[in-house]
């Protein structure tokens, strides 16, 4: 399977000292363990090879903050839903609710971020501080990659629509001038505050018209001298042609509009209009989509993509999307100017406005930190059709390939592994191994949870797993001595021998205790008695009890015969059965025929003669007094029996 091609981060082991040890480690499913090797060390001073220390590194950190939970369990509704409305998605109304479902997951990564912003603000602890602040700088970058790809992979705007939504983009991800808002207008005299112009600038730069003529009109207002200049500017900025959604207007029509409003600007301009104050001169300029101008404001701008969109809505308003990669690596060479070189992001950013939909893919796979952003983007990309010719890169399907490395993370998990399992659900080719080879390795610490893994695996068929899941529960049963659990995970298993094991130790405590523990479960197992000839028995064995409690002496004693001469009992019990017979060899009424009362004694013969420590046997005085009891009311019976057997002959 081919990977990126990029070498795998570092990883610090604490107290590990590479130049004076020697580390092994090997990959578990979702981890790698790290050992110090006493191979090729020097012994200690007194003879003693130093100590040893085992490490767990974790591959996919961010599975275990806190903080973060919302952004798994949440997403993990909406991608579910998207799985379950394949088939409903069709024809127009395909896009909208793919778009829909690309909202839906930066509202969530928005919440995310909103919740941890408010942790690092709450919290005293500087290393949590910087932690929570370097998550929220990662779910920015996050929201800011994913809106780009909503705009022009999902929803795929066309020329005129794509700038608007570019300028949306800016507005809420690049420059937050709402800070600056407020301190301006709360001013004694908004207009001659030191960043009045800064934010008129800033509503410019990012097409805000209305909210720039509203200030520019308190300019007015405190300089009656520079009202025609205003008036002027202002008719400007609000006759400027700008695209609709409702596509009322051709792009022609569009493009005509807008080269007759950019003439007048120039015209303005060149006639000295704005001479008189730099500020309106600079913004002319900027509405005229003079770079050099548009470039002075640069610390306004923060950055090259908010840059490239002003430079857009100011010099190409009706820019198609095909173009956007030259206008967007000339943005980036202009604004950084060789100063520095592009960070990860930029390079993410450039490869989206190229359309390479899987460079973006496989830069995020390498600069983020968890797999959830290009498992759950790739799997939307995939359902809106643009991934088919990428697929072959990973060896197989790439959604399935990125879907199955965040499931994987997730299993590491101790409640998050459940997530998992339907991710695995929906990746048809390996999904299936995967999720086989990764429920075998939850731990199973309680029976709640060992009850939901084996629902897991029952309702897909998993029968090997459901196996070894019954198997392990039922040992922990019994080594905890609880017999009827330990039965109930053996049945469930359909190990006949683990069952039998069980019944035996089920035989020993009646014997031991004179009653049976669990009685609900052995008195309910129904056809599940035939998964042994022990548990077979035992059921059998608990029903007799069951009838000579009812006193229908007449039933109980031909099971407890036909328990003896079936030999499903085993011979150390065959003492306990021929007890239990004395009762009903004691009754008033004669309970056993001629018959089967030779069938007794024959089991009492066979039991004292054929027994192997036939002499211990002997020599045990309980023994033998239970013995010569059996044999007395053995006999009485038979004289009983022939006695009555006579008379009704007679009669």
């Amino acid at each position: 399977m081919d990977e990126p091609d990029t070498e795998p981060p570092l990883v610090v082991v604490p107290g590990a000292d590479p130049s004076a040890r020697q580390l092994c480690f090997a990959w578990g499913p979702a981890e790698v363990l790290v050992c110090e090797t006493l191979f090729g060390r020097a012994a200690t001073g007194d003879g003693a090879p130093s100590s040893s220390r085992v490490f767990v590194v974790r591959r996919d950190q961010d599975i275990y903050i806190h903080t973060l939970r919302k952004l798994f369990n949440e997403s993990h509704g909406i991608f579910m839903g998207l799985q379950r409305s394949e088939e409903e998605l069709a024809g127009k109304s395909r896009k909208a609710q793919l778009v829909q479902v690309s909202k839906n997951y930066r509202s969530v990564i928005r919440a995310c971020m909103e919740d941890m912003h408010q942790a690092a603000v709450s919290t005293r602890d500087p290393a949590l501080q910087g932690q929570y602040s370097t998550q929220v700088s990662i779910l920015s970058a996050m929201e800011l990659i994913w809106n780009l790809c909503e705009i022009l992979f999902v929803e795929a705007a066309t020329a005129g629509p794509l700038l608007l939504r570019l300028l949306d983009w800016v507005r809420l991800h690049v420059c937050d001038v709402d800070s600056m808002v407020r301190q301006v207008l709360s001013s004694e005299s908004p207009s001659k505050h030191k960043l009045f112009w800064n934010v008129v600038d800033v509503f410019v730069l990012q097409g805000r018209m209305d909210e720039a003529r509203h200030l520019l009109s308190k300019e007015a207002s405190a300089n009656p001298a520079s009202m025609n200049m205003y008036k002027i500017l202002d008719d400007l900025m609000k006759k400027m042609p700008v695209p609709s959604l409702g596509n009322t207007q051709t792009l022609t029509e569009l493009e005509l509009k807008w080269q007759h409003w950019h003439e007048e600007c120039q015209r303005y301009l060149q006639d000295g209009t704005f001479a008189s104050n730099p500020h309106m001169e600079s913004i002319c300029k900027i509405l005229l989509g003079d770079e050099d101008a548009i470039l002075e404001k640069k610390e306004l701008m923060t950055t090259w993509y908010h840059f490239l969109v002003t430079r857009l809505l100011y010099s190409h308003p009706t820019v198609k999307p095909m173009e956007l990669r030259f206008y967007a690596q000339s943005s980036m060479d202009l604004f950084l100017g060789g100063e520095s070189s592009p960070e990860p992001l930029d390079m993410i950013l450039m490869a989206a406005f190229e359309f390479e939909m899987h460079q973006v893919i496989k830069e995020c796979s390498i600069v983020l930190s968890n797999w959830w952003f290009v498992a759950h983007l790739t799997d939307l990309l995939d359902h809106c059709k643009l991934l088919q010719s990428h697929n072959l890169y990973f060896g197989s399907n790439m959604r399935e390939f990125l879907l199955l490395e965040y499931a994987s993370g997730l299993f590491s998990h101790h409640s998050l592994w459940q997530l998992g399992v339907d991710y695995f659900d929906h990746c048809p080719q390996f999904g299936r191994v995967y999720l086989e080879l990764h429920i075998e390795r939850v731990p199973l610490s309680t029976e709640q949870k060992a009850l939901k893994v084996l629902r897991i695996c029952e309702q897909r068929q998993m029968h090997e797993q459901v196996r070894s899941i019954c198997k392990i529960m039922a040992m922990k049963a019994l080594r905890n001595n609880r017999l009827g659990s330990a039965l109930s995970w053996s049945i469930r298993a359909k190990d006949a021998a683990f069952a039998t094991l069980i019944s035996d130790r089920f035989l020993k405590d009646y014997c031991e205790k004179g009653c049976f523990s669990d009685l609900d479960l052995i008195d309910n197992l129904g056809p599940s008695m035939l998964l042994s000839d022990r548990l077979t028995f035992l059921g059998k064995y608990r029903e007799f009890h069951r009838l000579y409690g009812e006193k229908r002496f007449a039933e109980a004693a031909r099971l407890l015969l036909t328990l003896m001469t079936a030999h499903i009992a085993p011979c150390s019990f065959w003492m306990t059965l021929l007890t239990d017979a004395l009762p009903l060899l004691e009754q008033k009424e004669v309970i056993f025929s001629a018959e089967q009362t030779y069938e007794l004694m024959r089991c009492l013969e066979d039991l004292t003669a054929g027994n192997p420590d036939k002499q211990k046997f002997q020599d045990d005085d309980v023994e033998t007094t239970k013995v010569e009891m059996l044999r007395l009311a053995l006999a009485r019976n038979l004289a009983r029996v022939i006695v009555k057997e006579g008379t009704v002959e007679g009669s």
